[in-house]
């Protein structure tokens, strides 16, 4: 009799082990997943329909053992929305984990310094994995920028990062601005700032050309810059072709080749360093500059001077077949 209750203990045990085995391993044992994938827990998910998506992909063999197991096994955590990577081999259990305390997946959109509105919308528009309709944000709103963003996460959410960005870049940059200088309003940084991002693209010239456009902004003198002309023809777009003549007279709000003083509102987005050269411009009699030839500015103080200039910059443009 006593040999029997040793065998029946051993047999009781037996089946314990077996059916603890057939709990435990298949949660921690390796997954179905055969290599690196993503997987999307959309917003609002449970932890049943998060179940259900894995067995409609193919990884986990079944939503409910999954389900199941979670619960006796799994943290108490609840589960993150977003985008995740499982490795190939993942078990249920890493999996559950992932979801509950891994890093979701995040991509970004890289928005250059000087990108007009119009190209800021089209770059929104052609991420595919971003959702949702916006329209083109006010000029100048945006801060150029590198910004992240989850799988299925809305454009308008997005768009707002970048203009939130730009009011407290403005913001900060405005607060410690320097002493005298020619704009009154941060919004007349702005303008100014986005004319700056225009007319040069070595940084270490843009204090320079702010110097140059604040002297003309106290002088009442036009500003001369092309590509306030440009930017009522194309929103900020390559004009493709050569201004016409018509065009450097039209005297619209923008035009500083015909008005004078500031145009009405930005021409691009224009960067951090931009705006910061407009509120700290560099200490210059300069009231002209024209292209060199090596990618920056020769600037004068004079107008002979700035004409001598110009006769240089035609010789090498003819000399070199441009």
């Amino acid at each position: 009799m006593k040999k029997f209750g040793c065998l029946l203990l051993a047999i009781v045990g037996l089946a314990a082990a077996i059916g603890a085995g057939a709990l435990i391993f298949p949660w921690y044992g390796g997954g179905t997943v055969v290599e690196d994938r993503t997987f999307l827990v959309p917003s609002g998910s449970s932890l049943t329909s998060v179940a259900g998506k894995l067995e409609e992909e193919g990884i986990v063999s079944s939503a409910d053992g999954f389900l199941f197991r979670a619960k006796i096994l799994g943290g108490s955590e609840p589960i993150k929305a977003g985008e995740f990577l499982l490795p190939a081999g993942a078990s249920p259990a890493q999996i559950l984990e992932t979801f509950q305390n891994g890093d979701v997946i995040r991509r970004a959109v890289t928005i250059p310094e000087g990108t007009p509105s119009i190209l800021v919308y089209e770059k929104l528009m052609a991420e595919p994995l971003l959702t949702g309709e916006i329209e083109v944000p006010e000029e100048g709103s945006v801060l150029p920028e590198t910004y992240d963003y989850e799988r299925g996460e809305s454009r308008a959410a997005v768009l707002a990062r970048m203009q939130a960005a730009m009011d407290e870049t403005l913001a900060e940059l405005w607060a410690n601005r320097s002493e005298d200088i020619a704009v009154d309003t941060p919004r007349e940084a702005l303008i100014l700032a986005s004319i700056v991002e225009k007319e040069t693209g070595l940084p270490e010239e843009r204090r320079m050309v702010a110097g140059v456009m604040s002297n003309r902004v106290e002088t009442n003198m036009m500003l001369g810059a092309d590509a306030t002309t440009i930017y009522p023809i194309t929103k900020g777009k390559p004009l493709g072709r050569r201004i016409r003549v018509s065009e450097l007279r039209d005297p619209n709000p923008y035009n500083t080749r015909a008005i004078a003083g500031l145009p009405i509102g930005p021409i691009t987005n224009p960067g951090r360093e931009a705006i910061a050269a407009v509120l700290d411009p560099a200490d210059t009699d300069a009231l002209y500059y024209v292209a060199d030839g090596s990618g920056g500015h020769v600037f004068a103080r004079t107008l002979a001077e700035h004409n001598e200039n110009v006769r240089k910059w035609r010789e090498f443009r003819r000399r070199e077949g441009i």
